[in-house]
This record gives C-alpha cells, structure tokens and sequence, in this order.
C-alpha cells in the first residue's frame, strides 16, 4: 500500500473520542457546501487535522467565509451552519 507524503497527522482523535481521518473531508472539488461538509472543515481545522491556510486553498474559500462558519459553530453549535438556520438567527 502506497501512502502519499504529506505535512500533519494523517488523523486526530476528536474531544468526543472519535477519529477524523482526511478521508473524513470533503472533496477538493467541493462546491455546494451543505452544513455537515462545512462542520467537517472547521472540526477539522480546530483539532489540528489540518491548517486554516490549507482549508482556505483546498477548497476556495475566503477568510471571512471561514470565519464566518467558526463563528457560527462556536456561538450556536454546528446547526447554525445550515442556511434555514441562518435566516433564524438573523431574526433574533
């Protein structure tokens, strides 16, 4: 079995006790972001699997759109990041 060189863990165990894995992520090619892929990106991020820079390249995203999802998650948990719930917070 080949594995492919690369920079940080291959997985990290997460605060629940599960394993993340960069298979856990979604595709480079990922353009329709629904609330589950993004939380994969930002838990990704935050326990180390993988750094802020590399997730803004790998997947296009811009700082501010990243933040945004990290805000989002550490203010209302990873609900807030489905967009039915967004309209919902704004209202509040």
């Amino acid at each position: 079995m080949y594995l492919k060189k690369i920079d940080g863990p291959r997985a990290v165990t997460l605060p629940n006790g599960k394993v993340m894995s960069r298979a856990d992520l979604p595709s480079e090619t990922t353009r329709r972001w629904v609330a589950s892929r993004k939380a994969a990106v930002v838990r990704a991020v935050t326990n180390g699997l993988i750094t802020q820079d590399e997730a803004l390249e790998r997947y296009s995203l811009s700082e501010e759109e990243f933040s945004q999802w990290v805000q989002a998650v550490a203010n209302h948990g990873e609900k807030a990041l489905k967009t039915t719930s967004a309209q919902v917070y704004r209202q509040l």
